[in-house]
């Protein structure tokens, strides 16, 4: 079988590109048989296999599953669910590792797969390994595997109802599920905990014709605000493509970033596990980390992305992770996997609590001035060596620097960011100053340097 595929499409942390011209169904079979060889020592008999509402991703998924039956794996086909549903049935069901299709965020023309050997997410070196056993093009011969039908949806939404219960005080929400898959699983659970809710785009459509499903984005958050502001909701909830990020807006209609969800999180968290650890990422707040440490936790800074996240939780045990995208990861009360349908219940749960609402819960943060994330179109080919070069000027230039995860520089009153996505062609600028007028000449000192590093590499 012969499969059209641009090498590319292996990431640092999934497998991603836009359907159909990057690859097509005939490599996600060849995947499939990939991943039953890459796991051939390893004792594993049945994989889970789950897509999202993209309009390739039926076939992918198929596909996907004749070449993993191909290698000797038996299938549990979930049908259409939100990826953290294909990462609890890794503790639900007697799988041995699994397997979501989705673009998650990217725009609907693209697909890819979310990959889980055992409980854990799979990235780096792993992926890579998989990219060598395609191309190799020797897989695995086995007794052809099976394949089962299981509705993932019903038991998910006991657990988390059984576990949340009825909130202390009702609700008024928004719920914003961008016609993405988390339309058919989420309301019906934030509904039955005690919310009175409002549904938005609950109807998987893989064309996305209302907004594009990524909540880090302000303009695909306007009708949520609109509607938030329009009802007097206390909490205006959206989901990325693939459910496994969330997006809030408070009820002024102020957007509530990942690092502001990490804060109000750690702290109901750290009033019952003083000490604990937490884990974020590069480009959130230093008021997160500040506030942790205030309250007696340990903030780690790592790397951006969801596999590596989770590495480094299970590496320090901690308790919480996140990012500023809204993947937040609970091993709370929970797994330790990104879930935004459970986050946004524990951010139910805190407000509800708290009898409050979240401008309030936030009024005593240091006060503070950012960018939003700052994406800036650039080849594949060439973000990571534009990244590094930055870096170099800074250093050259004598600035303190963090570079676990491209370069963040610490100035006098605030830091600056830069870094190349894993996930699209893009680098990735952010700013943090304590006041506008800083943030500006701050912003100014990182656009020039990028710019500078795109000379000396030769980028248009």
């Amino acid at each position: 079988m012969s499969a059209r595929y641009n090498p590319a499409i292996f990431r640092e942390y999934d497998i991603r590109g836009i359907a159909e011209a990057d690859y097509d169904a005939e490599f996600a079979n060849l995947l499939g048989r990939a991943y039953a060889t890459y796991v051939a020592d390893l004792g594993m008999r049945r994989v889970s296999v789950g897509r999202d509402a993209r309009l390739t991703s039926n076939r992918y998924a198929e596909a996907l599953q004749d070449g993993l039956r191909a290698g000797g794996l038996d299938v549990v086909d979930l049908g259409m669910t939100p990826t953290p549903l294909v990462y609890y049935s890794l503790h639900h069901c007697d799988v041995d590792g699994g397997i979501q299709v989705t673009g998650s965020h990217n725009p609907a023309d693209h697909n890819g797969f979310k990959i889980c050997v055992g409980k854990v997410s799979v990235h780096g070196a792993a992926i890579q390994d998989l990219r060598r056993i395609v191309e190799s093009g020797r897989f695995r011969d086995a007794r052809r595997g099976a394949v089962e039908r299981y509705a993932i949806i019903p038991p998910y939404q006991d657990e988390l109802i059984a576990q949340f219960g009825t909130l202390p005080r009702r609700l008024e929400v928004v719920v914003d599920s961008g016609n993405g898959a988390a339309g058919p699983v989420a309301p019906r659970i934030i509904s039955a905990i005690g919310c009175n809710v409002r549904d938005l785009f609950s109807e998987p459509d893989g064309r996305f014709p209302n907004h594009h499903p990524d909540p880090t984005v302000a303009e695909n958050m306007e009708i949520l605000i609109d509607t938030v502001k329009k009802t007097g909701a206390d909490l205006g909830i959206a989901f990325d493509g693939d459910a496994d990020r969330v997006g809030l807006v408070d009820r002024e209609g102020r957007i509530l970033w990942g690092d502001e969800m990490l804060i109000l999180f750690a702290r109901d968290i750290l009033a019952e596990r003083p000490g604990a650890v937490i884990v974020s990422e590069v480009k959130c707040s230093q008021r997160l980390y500040d506030d942790i440490a205030k309250r007696g936790g340990k903030g780690i800074m790592w790397k951006a992305g969801h596999s590596l996240l989770k590495a480094k939780m299970r590496e320090t045990r901690a308790v919480l992770g996140g990012e500023m995208s809204g993947h937040i990861f609970f091993a709370d009360r929970y797994y330790g996997y990104d879930d935004g349908i459970y986050a946004a219940c524990r951010m139910l749960e805190i407000v509800a609590k708290a009898g409050k609402p979240i401008a309030e819960l936030l009024a005593d943060l240091p006060s503070a001035v950012s960018t939003p994330e700052i994406r800036v179109d650039c080849p594949d080919a060439q973000k990571f060596r534009i990244a590094e070069r930055a870096k170099e000027r800074f250093r050259a230039e004598g600035y303190d620097l963090i570079d676990i995860d491209g370069v963040r520089v610490k100035f006098s009153d605030g830091w600056g960011l830069i870094r190349a996505s894993n996930t699209q062609p893009i680098l990735v600028m952010r700013c943090e100053a304590e006041s506008a007028a800083k943030l500006a000449e701050y912003l100014g000192i990182v656009e020039k340097v990028v710019a500078d590093a795109r000379r000396d590499v030769g980028a248009a």
